[in-house]
């Protein structure tokens, strides 16, 4: 999530094991004895009544063990058909969960399909922090799922852990443009309406499946070159001559964020600017929803912007296997700000990791960074933490090591589930010293460490040579 307010790499297959329990921040979301390998949503939205119905069709297996039953999460819809497998189990809908029991228990292991009808006025789930998920525009709607949001809209396994592709068919009346997360795969008109249909090939967490349906101009971002990322953007027209200073240097900064992280991980990247305010940018997989507020021709939300472009690497690919390490998304994402700063001649990353010590020493010492409960996962000290956490490793091991270390921290894990232990082992084999303190400090105990001395050797980041996006020639 952009803003603030509101331990050695594993391999995928082992990662994806790292969670089996429920999470211990919402038990009452997700279902660990079953996994998603595949959803197919095909959704009717009217934007005027705020109408959707919608039918989800689930591939998806079967834990270790026999499976009765089973639930997905879905809000206070009005539910029309269930089928497993074909044929109509028994189920119960109440409170946020729909619970359902096959004619015959699945056996462990076995693959299944769940076919889910549903339809009603969609709106936000209540949560600590206000509505999530589906969000009526003044025209138009917006999908903010994190952390808990999803089931406002489809049926789901709202777990972190439990990632699956997508295909998503949308249709609503033709003046309004629809933008998922993935490729547009067709767009076709018949009469009054038009259906969208988009696919989204690479795992995916279901808070992190982003939706927008409004009243857009689509603007391609730089000339992506042979191999480069395609970007675009999805503006209102009176926001054009903003974005266009706001955004000029999106397509360095993903020129920067592959040297330093690895390869994009997904197919296209896509920003969408809705036509009012939005307390913070919210990411999603292969997207990002910003407000108008975050565009003012100064770039006065920059740091913003490289925020969400970073969590495509931390948190989308490389994704937490639960809330606890919630920090893993937030503090590389944070971090990312204060890289591509330096690397544009602002600040330092130690700059801003002195600024952000200072900041931290004079607030409350009762976050443990690791495991700081649901009532902090949010909490702005959350971020700067995390920023600064980032930094003390980046000072223990220099930046021969760093660097590396944190190209193949996301590299390893492309499209896996982690852990704070998986972080805390993948750093020890780029160390030249025991970091196992260091890292104790910073990720386990609420006390504020000492701010560590600047890397050796102190120099800034120099942005690369040349390019497709004209390094030598940024916007000013």
């Amino acid at each position: 999530m952009g803003g603030q307010s509101k331990t050695g790499g594993q391999s995928k297959a082992g990662s994806q094991r790292a969670a089996v329990a429920a999470d211990p921040y919402f038990p009452d979301n997700g279902d660990a004895r079953y996994r998603v390998n595949r959803y197919e949503l095909a959704l009717e939205y009217r934007p005027g009544p705020n109408r959707l119905a919608g039918t989800a069709r689930l591939s998806a297996i079967a834990g270790r063990a026999p499976l009765p039953e089973f639930f997905l999460n879905l809000a206070e819809f009005k539910v029309g058909r269930v089928l497993v497998d074909g044929r109509a189990p028994h189920y119960v809908h109440r409170g946020g969960r729909l619970r359902i029991r096959p004619a015959k228990p699945l056996p462990a292991g076995a693959a299944f399909t769940v076919e889910v009808h549903w339809s009603g006025n969609p709106r936000p789930v209540r949560s600590p922090w206000g509505g999530l998920g589906w969000e009526e525009l003044t025209d138009g709607a917006l999908v903010a799922s994190q952390p808990v949001g999803a089931p406002s809209w489809y049926p789901c396994n709202d777990r972190p852990a439990d990632k699956a592709s997508y295909q998503i068919s949308v249709n609503t009346p033709s003046p309004y443009t629809v933008v998922a997360g993935g490729r547009l795969l067709t767009r076709t008109t018949r009469a009054s309406t038009t259906t969208w249909v988009y696919e989204q090939p690479a795992p995916t967490s279901s808070y992190l499946v982003g939706l927008s349906v409004g009243m857009y101009q689509t603007v391609l971002l730089g000339d992506p070159g042979l191999g480069g990322v395609p970007q675009s953007a999805y503006v209102p027209t009176h926001l054009l001559p903003r974005f266009s200073r706001d955004f000029a240097r999106q397509p360095a900064m993903m020129q920067l964020f592959e040297r330093l992280f690895g390869p994009y991980p997904f197919g296209e990247y896509a920003v969408v600017v809705a036509d009012e305010e939005l307390d913070v940018p919210v990411e999603a997989q292969g997207m990002s929803q910003f407000g108008t507020n975050h565009v003012d021709g100064v770039r006065g939300s920059e740091r913003l912007i490289a925020h969400e472009l970073a969590h495509q690497w931390f948190g989308n690919s490389v994704t937490i296997a639960d809330w606890r390490h919630i920090w893993l998304n937030e503090g590389f994402a944070k971090y990312a700000e204060w890289l591509w700063s330096e690397a544009t001649g602002g600040r330092t990353a130690h700059a801003h990791a002195a600024a952000a010590h200072r900041l931290l020493s004079a607030l409350p010492q009762d976050l443990r960074l690791a495991d700081p409960g649901r009532k902090l996962m949010f909490d702005d000290r959350l971020y700067q933490r995390g920023g600064l956490s980032v930094h003390a490793v980046r000072c223990a091991l220099g930046d021969d090591a760093f660097f590396p270390m944190l190209r193949d921290w996301a590299t390893v894990n492309r499209h896996g589930v982690v852990t704070t232990a998986a972080f805390a082992a993948h750093v020890a084999r780029y160390a030249t010293a025991p970091v196992d303190d260091l890292l104790e400090a910073w990720l386990q105990f609420p006390a504020l460490p000492p701010l560590p001395a600047p890397p050796v050797p102190a120099r800034p980041l120099q942005p690369p040579a040349g390019g497709p996006t004209g390094w030598g020639r940024l916007p000013v």
